[in-house]
């Protein structure tokens, strides 16, 4: 069996669980250490092994306008044939509560996550902070039997659950995707 073939049954076998919980959105997920801890068991069974890498992407290096990328890189080895996958991930320099070292952790584990996501086809859209709505919310039904999702507001009573998500990785612009805020609001998790 080639190492194609043995990759092609690794992504129809391979299950991960989503063992880390976000309680800002009350969600489970899975991360890089869950992928690579889910994937050992077929290290011995297929003869294969996994490495993942990263390095600073050069596309805008210099470029003020585009913040610095890491790419990470994904490959199953079978000490003869490599077949790699790699993700791209800007790092966000000016997330509020966030020291840089943890700014560039958190790039490089969202591209080794991704990156291996795309070796062993993993659809985690579901984990994606902007297409889930958490529990939150409501559906309200509209003309024509279709629902329209009714967005829940960040005030001055929860947003210090949104101070932590920020804290944590998150992004403004997830937050402004998935709420309702004022203004005043926005400018108090923009000053951190």
């Amino acid at each position: 069996m080639n190492l194609h073939e043995k990759l092609s049954l690794i992504q129809q076998e391979f299950k991960a669980k989503k063992s880390r919980y976000n309680s800002f959105g009350k969600y489970n997920f899975r991360s890089a250490e869950d992928i690579l801890e889910g994937l050992k068991p077929f290290n011995k069974k297929y003869g294969v092994y996994f490495t993942v890498s990263e390095e600073p992407a050069d596309t805008f290096a210099g470029d003020a306008k585009h913040p610095p990328m890491i790419v990470s890189k994904a490959a199953i080895h079978d000490g003869e044939t490599k077949i790699e996958a790699s993700a791209v991930v800007g790092i966000d320099l000016n997330q509020k509560g966030m020291q840089t070292p943890q700014q560039f952790g958190s790039a490089s584990s969202y591209g080794k996550k991704y990156a291996l996501g795309n070796l062993l086809l993993i659809d985690d859209t579901a984990d994606a902070d902007a297409t889930n709505n958490h529990g939150r919310g409501s559906t309200i039904p509209g003309p024509g039997k279709q629902s329209t999702k009714v967005k829940p507001r960040i005030d001055e009573s929860n947003i210090d659950k949104a101070f932590t998500f920020l804290k944590n990785g998150g992004k403004i612009e997830t937050l402004q995707q998935t709420y309702l805020m004022d203004d005043s609001i926005l400018q108090k998790l923009k000053n951190g």
